[in-house]
């Protein structure tokens, strides 16, 4: 039962526990496709098999660009196919994908059985679940979605001591096979019982003509504001992969970057439904001035200040801006192209992520070689986070509008 009058976060649950049960289970099935589990299982898998650490890496680098493409062109798919069938699609795909990585004795199906778990988990079950989330509420939105932003931290905090805990009894391929069987229990409950929604529109109209939709990549607000939604996993991806770096040029240790991060994780429950909440009181267009500027602010105190107080402030200012990023992103997209266009904006957005956090590594990697310190790359990252939100004003005040 979905309704446009506002409501608290218990009465949203209650009154809409059945599309909030779905999304929620998409973002947090998303889980199985993330780099952090598929990393837990790296060493396993490339003896598996048979390459080596440097081959895993090329080969995963290439299928999650290849996955990027493949966004692009199935994700608009929910603007039209039944939700319903869509998730059943997206999850056959990752069942398939997990069963070709861990049976398969010949390396092309096992990379093949990674492809799909990287596409459906990471790419498209996450889409779906804050697709659907975002063009299903309208007053409530924003809470909806803060919701959702439980989701994935949720799986980064469950999935790795339940996986360190089940691999002692059992194979890295029985603890995939045993979760594998929880989630897709859990789906055919969903599947069963909760009243789905329709897609918003039909592919084709009375004349069989096909029905086209904006084409955001033409639109110039688009490109205004895909860098101030990029910035967070951007600059993020370059701050987790070279941690011990970053913890050497700013005089910390390891120690205290660990805490942070799990205190990081933790700290995105609370500010995820206090961010909800704003963006249904405030309005997204205010918001959206303002979920950056934690994270402005920890970028320069952890330049000034560096040492373990910096890394705490990084750390906890990434977490405060991370947890408000996906109501206000959402929310944006609704408001600037439509909730039946939700689908095909979403998904070349995706595709941006993917590309770009694709780049940030090897872009950082080069600047470290070049004995660049990492308070400046810290500099540089803040001067990116000012210019995409100035080339942003322009599409917020017409979300405002």
């Amino acid at each position: 039962m979905k309704t446009n009058t506002s409501q608290s976060y218990l009465g949203l649950i209650q009154n809409n526990t059945g599309l909030l049960s779905v999304a929620f289970l998409a973002v947090f099935t998303g889980n199985l496709g993330q780099s952090f589990f598929i990393g837990l299982f790296q060493v396993p898998i490339s003896q598996h098999l048979n390459i080596s650490a440097s081959e895993f890496g090329n080969i995963y680098a290439a299928i999650t660009i290849a996955g990027g493409f493949l966004v692009m062109h199935f994700g608009p798919k929910i603007d039209w196919v039944s939700p319903k069938q869509y998730a059943f699609l997206v999850l056959s795909a990752l069942g398939l994908g997990m069963l070709l990585l861990t049976q398969s004795s010949w390396w092309l199906l096992g990379i093949l059985g990674l492809g799909l778990l990287r596409l459906s988990g990471q790419g498209l079950m996450t889409h779906f679940g804050l697709t659907l989330t975002g063009r299903e509420f309208t007053s409530n939105r924003g809470r909806a979605l803060g919701l959702m932003g439980l989701a994935m931290p949720s799986g980064e905090i469950i999935l790795p001591p339940l996986v360190a805990m089940l691999l002692v009894w059992l194979s890295w391929q029985q603890v995939w096979w045993c979760l594998l069987a929880f989630i897709i229990t859990l789906w055919i409950y969903v599947f069963i019982f909760v009243d789905w929604p329709e897609a918003p529109r039909v592919k084709k109209d009375a004349e069989n003509k096909k029905i086209e939709g904006p084409n955001p990549l033409r639109e110039l607000r688009f490109w205004l504001l895909i860098p101030m939604l990029m910035v967070l996993p951007i600059t993020l991806t370059g701050i987790f992969i070279y941690q011990a770096q970053l913890t050497q040029d700013l005089g910390a240790s390891t120690t205290t970057y660990a805490l942070a991060l799990t205190m990081m994780g933790l700290i995105r429950f609370p500010i995820a439904l206090l961010g909800g909440r704003w963006v249904d009181e405030l309005g997204v267009s205010v918001l959206a001035r303002l979920y950056l500027l934690p994270y402005a602010l920890a970028l320069l105190i952890a330049v000034s200040t560096g040492g373990n107080l910096g890394i705490w402030v990084l750390m906890l200012g990434a977490g405060v801006s991370m947890s408000v990023s996906s109501p206000v992103g959402e929310s944006l997209l609704v408001k600037l192209w439509g909730k039946e266009h939700l689908g095909r904006v979403r998904s070349l957005k995706s595709a941006s992520l993917v590309f770009s956090t694709g780049i940030t590594p090897a872009l950082i990697g080069f600047l470290l070689d070049a004995e660049v310190v990492f308070q400046n790359i810290l500099i540089g990252m803040l001067v990116f986070l000012i210019i995409a939100c100035l080339l942003a004003q322009l599409p917020i005040r017409q979300a405002h509008q």
